[in-house]
């Protein structure tokens, strides 16, 4: 370590990853009072049945669930949730916007699926955004709501004309649920891991449902049991399955336990100071000081241009060529400020700065304020 930031300008707490996320000591308390209970027993016996429907019963409460929609969960995350919604409510063919790397993963599940026609895919370049457009013989169109490899946020409204053609809206929400403002009623499918603003760790897919989601899920897999039927929807994916093991509070496979504790943990904290208005006038808060710092720094701007576009759950800040983020971020980790490296498939000289719920707005304050300690020494 050649640069010794002082005590008084860090963080109290130097953790700004973009997923997994901070964990409050809250949880690892919760963990703790665990330990003699539900941790280490059955999840289809009460104690983890319990933390289960409190998970779905906050969820309702904290994104304002509309009537008929409800919470399933299942196991694998959300890069699970890709292949379950390619087998389960994708019925020919999707449309896709594409900006990241996250969102791109997705469109390229449902080209690999053997039972799909190749969906139209709408391609944004990295630090913008791009929505589908309504496309005739599509059934179901898809985006992220936050691309993580980017900190690009984008607009959750149904493509016009889709509903009255019948088709799903389904919204990649991993790095977004909890952290920006959402109408659940303009999608379908509203899926998220709790490893970001959920602060728990992954593993886990959680995902909000429409009544049609739900009917078009029970239409696809039982058409897929039909004699001279193309499509294999395995038990391991079937979206079925896991809203109806969710409705009894359980998983179809065993899941960690740990990790339901503290998601709970953290959507009664998210409950208990507001709901979802709470947490996102505090991710925007922290996202402006970034920005703000950003803009007026010699070194540094914001990677995405438009200020519409931009994220506030994940901040991505470009550095001048002649300082390289590789020296600023090893400095930092040197001195206890931790997982503020730019998406390593972007290729950028860049900080990206998980800003979610968990994280204090003095605290990224100070993370600027560091930086720039360090920017000056090297």
């Amino acid at each position: 370590m050649s640069v010794i930031i002082p005590d008084s300008l860090k963080p109290n707490d130097g953790r700004f990853g973009s997923g997994p996320s901070k964990i409050r000591p809250e949880q690892v308390a919760a963990l703790d009072a665990a330990a003699l209970g539900p941790l280490g027993t059955s999840h289809r016996q009460t104690p983890v049945k319990q933390i289960v429907a409190s998970i779905r019963e906050g969820l309702t409460q904290f994104f304002n669930l509309p009537d008929g929609y409800e919470i399933a969960l299942g196991n694998g995350g959300a890069s699970a949730f890709w292949e379950v919604a390619c087998a389960c409510l994708i019925e020919r063919r999707a449309a896709f916007g594409t900006y990241g790397s996250f969102s791109s993963k997705f469109a390229a599940s449902a080209k690999n699926a053997p039972f799909l026609e190749d969906p139209a895919v709408f391609e944004g370049e990295p630090g913008t955004y791009r929505l589908p457009e309504l496309t005739e013989g599509v059934d179901t169109y898809c985006w992220a709501h936050n691309e993580t490899s980017t900190g690009v946020a984008a607009p959750i409204r149904r493509v016009p004309g889709s509903a009255e053609a019948g088709a799903l809206t389904v919204i990649d929400g991993t790095s977004a649920a909890g952290a920006l403002p959402i109408d659940i009623s303009q999608t379908d499918a509203y899926y998220f891991s709790p490893q970001k603003a959920f602060g728990s760790d992954g593993g886990l897919w959680v995902a909000v449902l429409s009544p049609a989601a739900i009917e078009r899920a029970a239409k696809v897999e039982a058409s897929a049991t039909a004699d001279g039927a193309r499509r294999w929807v395995p038990p391991f994916l079937s979206l079925t399955q896991a809203l109806n093991n969710s409705r009894k509070d359980q998983t179809l496979n065993t899941p960690a336990v740990a990790t339901l504790i503290m998601m709970e943990n953290q959507i009664r904290w998210l409950n208990a100071n507001g709901g979802l208005a709470w947490p996102t006038a505090r991710c925007a808060e922290s996202a402006s000081i970034l920005y703000s710092w950003a803009e007026k720094s010699e070194y540094a701007h914001p990677f995405v241009t438009d200020p519409a576009a931009r994220s506030t759950a994940v901040v991505t800040i470009d550095l001048d060529d002649a300082l390289p983020a590789s020296q600023v971020l090893a400095e930092l980790r040197a001195n206890g400020i931790v997982d503020a490296s730019g998406y390593r498939k972007l290729g950028r000289n860049q900080l990206r700065v998980g800003v979610f719920p968990s994280v204090d707005p003095a605290d990224v304050e100070a993370f600027t304020k560091c930086v720039d300690y360090v920017a000056e020494r090297l």
